[in-house]
């Protein structure tokens, strides 16, 4: 189809919320997750997910980052994922299950001990991918994401990404910057996932991501602070 009168962009927020948070998409992850090494919060999550869905089926409507990058991964079919915030790799192995040649670029300090838990590095993450049928290219960009992120596109001028998380510094300044680093580099039709926006550790995160949004008008976007630690993402219409 044409640009036409509407553009070329046809996936909205709230249709993308509907996909992730679906029966279907629950049923996927959920045949899967499990295979993904473990911590305390990652089995816990798993467990959670589990009575969640069996006790409300198809009504159980909840988002977080697991459910909505593997929902926008199956949408868009990224070539290029852009990842700011890697840990242990559950949030990349999402993108990778649901589109295996995407092309990923991950960035992370591999701060030990990050969040009172493991951090076990690159080749730990790409096993992870591995063991999830990934088939497209790794790069992995270690170090200060306010240092690395900018030499990374000046190298890179003409780069472009259809999906980005934003998962790294949470201070309000580090998010910030995070964010419009990474927000030119972002596709036409391509989507941004922003992690914690109802973290009690971190209250000032969704008015973060709000201002920024607004700061960015091609951009619209969609939070979920029901329950959960939150999460917000934007696509670019324009």
């Amino acid at each position: 189809m044409d640009n036409g009168f509407y553009g070329k962009v046809n996936l909205n927020p709230k249709t993308l919320a509907n996909m992730a948070a679906s029966d279907e998409i629950w049923s996927e992850i959920l045949s899967f997750n499990s295979q993904l090494a473990s911590d305390e919060y990652v089995s816990y999550l798993d467990k959670w997910y589990r009575e969640c869905h069996s006790r409300f089926g198809r009504h159980w409507y909840y988002l977080d980052i697991v459910n909505v990058l593997y929902g926008a991964s199956k949408a868009v079919k990224p070539k290029n994922y852009l990842e700011i915030g890697v840990r242990r790799g559950r949030s990349v192995c999402m993108v990778a299950k649901a589109t295996p040649t995407v092309n990923i670029f991950a960035f992370d300090m591999w701060k030990a001990n990050y969040a009172g838990m493991d951090n076990p590095g690159p080749d730990f993450v790409r096993s992870e991918l591995s063991r999830m049928g990934h088939r497209g290219q790794v790069q992995f960009v270690n170090g200060n994401s306010h240092e690395t992120l900018k030499r990374f596109f000046l190298d890179n001028p003409t780069l472009t990404f259809d999906m980005m998380t934003v998962d790294g510094d949470h201070s309000e300044v580090g998010a910030a910057q995070d964010l419009n680093d990474v927000i030119p580099h972002l596709s036409v039709g391509g989507i941004l996932v922003f992690d914690d926006i109802s973290h009690p550790s971190h209250p000032y995160l969704l008015n973060l991501w709000k201002k920024t949004i607004a700061a960015h008008p091609g951009l619209v976007s969609y939070e979920f602070t029901e329950m959960g630690y939150g999460v917000a993402f934007a696509i670019r219409m324009r």
